[in-house]
Order: structure tokens, then sequence, then C-alpha cells
């Protein structure tokens, strides 16, 4: 079985286990989520692999992280994840990227990503739900982080946190490669 195989049917699986585990029907998970009945019926079904705005918004709406979705076992206490298994979630044709290293369940979904940002590239996310924090480090060139219109610049070595429900962007306008260590904390669902 492919790589990508088995990420989707982990996903149809862990989908399926925690639509379950919080009662939610087709239809509660669509409307919750902004996603329709058909799309979660085919990925619970292993029939598609959805995209990651995708998978954000049904992690979101389920109050876990996306780890928690694309986990091969679930259950572990200790959970040593080899570079191997890390997993491409975005990338663009000029190098940049975003690695999922780890993940877990604390109060809420809780997870930590790796980040190449090439020259004059971006990632732009909607607002999380309320209560969610990003955490950063930039560890190589300049992060240009817009959080609800506003730009900030994080150069190397500094540090960032900021509530993440409202839209915001990770933007490189510098002319070196950007790299950073993000953990983003999710508020469990209630």
């Amino acid at each position: 079985m492919s790589d990508l195989d088995q990420l989707t049917q982990s996903l149809a699986r862990n989908l399926k286990r925690w639509r379950g585990e919080r009662g939610f029907t087709l239809d509660a998970l669509a409307a919750r989520a902004g996603v329709s009945r058909g799309m979660i019926i085919q990925i619970e079904q292993a029939r598609t692999n959805p995209s990651v705005g995708t998978t954000v918004k049904l992690a979101d709406a389920l109050g876990v992280s996306i780890t928690t979705l694309l986990d091969y076992e679930q259950g572990p206490q200790v959970r040593i994840v080899p570079e191997s298994q890390a997993v491409r979630m975005w990338s663009t044709p000029a190098g940049s990227s975003t690695t999922l290293l780890v993940g877990t369940e604390a109060r809420g979904p809780l997870e930590m990503w790796s980040w190449v940002l090439m020259p004059g590239d971006a990632s732009s996310s909607d607002p999380h739900p309320p209560g969610t924090t990003e955490l950063l480090h930039v560890t190589a060139g300049e992060l240009t982080l817009v959080v609800d219109g506003e730009p900030h610049t994080v150069p190397t070595g500094a540090a960032a946190a900021f509530e993440a429900s409202v839209p915001h962007t990770y933007r490189n306008d510098a002319t070196t490669t950007c790299e950073l260590v993000m953990t983003v904390s999710i508020p469990p669902v209630r």
C-alpha cells in the first residue's frame, strides 16, 4: 500500500471514529465544518484525498488535531515520529512547504509544524475556532506575520504568539529562505 493510500485509509477510519465519538451525524458534521455531506461520505469511504483546507475544517469541527485525523495508529502514550513519517501538507513550485511534525491531544488538540517559506511565498489561513493560539519560532531568515491585516516582522531567533481566531498569513518578504517551527493549540469541542 502506498503512503497516500495508507494516509487516505487512516483519514477514513479516524474521521468516522471521531465523528461517532462526538455523536455527530453526517449532516451535523457537514454543517459544523462547512464541508458537504457528500465529501464527508467520500472521505469516510476512502474514495477521495481531501485538500488541506478540508482536512483542517473537519479537524476543527471535531475538536481534534490534523495529526489525530491522519494518525496511522492512535493511542500510544509516547510517540516518536521518524522524519520519514512527517506529513508534507503544503508546498509550492518555488520550494516553500509545511510539514506536520507531531501532534497530540492535550486539553485540546496541539500540533507542531516545520515550515519553509521561499522568498516571495506566503500561506494564508482562515480564522480558527475562538481560543486557538499559535506559537512560532523563526530559525532562519525573517517572517512577516500578518494577523487580522496587521503585519509583524519576526527575525531569526525571535518567537511570536497570537490568537489565531482571525485571518492570518505567514509570508516571506525577504530575499532569503525563512524557516520556522510553529505550534497550534486548539480548544476542545464543548
